[in-house]
């Protein structure tokens, strides 16, 4: 009995399409919508934006702060 065979294929390519899809429609659901009248994105969007720049750049000053004689 092999383990890897045609059918095997067929139904691991078919549940990797429908996988797909599903976790594409759940991720557009999370996303954050537009407001329709001013064309602005929400302010959780944007909070959320201004946080992970935060937090990118403490990351970037802390690493670069600490380990100036390595090599």
């Amino acid at each position: 009995m092999a383990i890897f065979n045609r059918r095997n294929a067929l139904l691991g390519w078919a549940a990797w399409l429908v996988g797909k899809r599903t976790l594409k429609r759940k991720a557009k659901a999370a996303v954050p919508a537009v407001d329709p009248e001013t064309k602005r994105p929400n302010s959780s969007a944007v909070a959320l934006l201004i946080a992970a720049a935060a937090g990118v750049a403490t990351f970037w000053r802390r690493r670069g702060a600490s380990g100036g004689d390595e090599g």
